[in-house]
């Protein structure tokens, strides 16, 4: 049986680590990055390097950020009144690219699953709480994911800023525009008659 090269082996497993990529996955990738101009295969390794030594987390919201502060924070045309809470940095850029939310961010890099092991303490739930008693924000969105974890965390920290003089509001859920009610699941159909709204 032909043996395959030991650096060959060393990246089908490193690229075997990444979530999502299987082994068969991993060494498609592998033999993609052996075919392609050497160039092409550098530039991607030079990306990984710069990525890990340039991005930290903003030491204010906790976004990706290349400097101290992310373009957000330091941004002054954003209304300094809104912040609105988000689980990773990924859901901040789709909130971005719905283009609609002016306000601030805060990061929680993460949200409370017990069964996973991760409790208040791994998140930046406590910078919040601190941003919260020092800004002036008056109202505070709450947008974890609609899952248990996500409401669990929201309702974590609800309780946690309750003394706080802002508002608290959670994102609107419910049926999307286009739907068809019979093929809306129950969790769906349930979160549209809890918050329905005035015509």
């Amino acid at each position: 049986m032909a043996e395959i090269s030991q650096s060959v082996t060393e990246l089908v497993d490193q690229l075997g680590k990444l979530p999502g990529i299987g082994k068969k996955t991993a060494e498609r990738l592998a033999y993609h990055l052996l075919r392609v101009h050497v160039s092409e295969a550098l530039a991607l390794s030079d990306a990984i390097r710069r990525v890990r030594e340039n991005v930290r987390y903003c030491s204010v919201c906790f976004n990706l950020s290349e400097s101290d502060r992310c373009g957000i924070c330091e941004d002054a045309r954003r209304d300094q009144a809104l912040l609105c809470i988000v689980e990773q940095p990924r859901d901040l850029i789709a909130l971005e690219q719905a283009g609609v939310f002016r306000g601030l961010y805060h990061v929680l890099l993460g949200r409370i699953a017990p069964l996973d092991g991760i409790g208040p303490d791994q998140l930046t739930i406590e910078h919040l709480v601190d941003r919260v008693r020092t800004g002036n924000f008056k109202e505070v969105i709450m947008a974890t994911n609609p899952n248990v974890e996500g409401d669990g965390t929201a309702l974590f920290i609800s309780n946690r800023l309750a003394d706080f003089p802002v508002r608290l509001t959670r994102l609107a859920r419910g049926v999307t525009s286009g739907s068809v009610l019979e093929f809306t699941n129950k969790e769906i159909l349930a979160d549209a008659l809890k918050g329905r709204q005035l015509l």
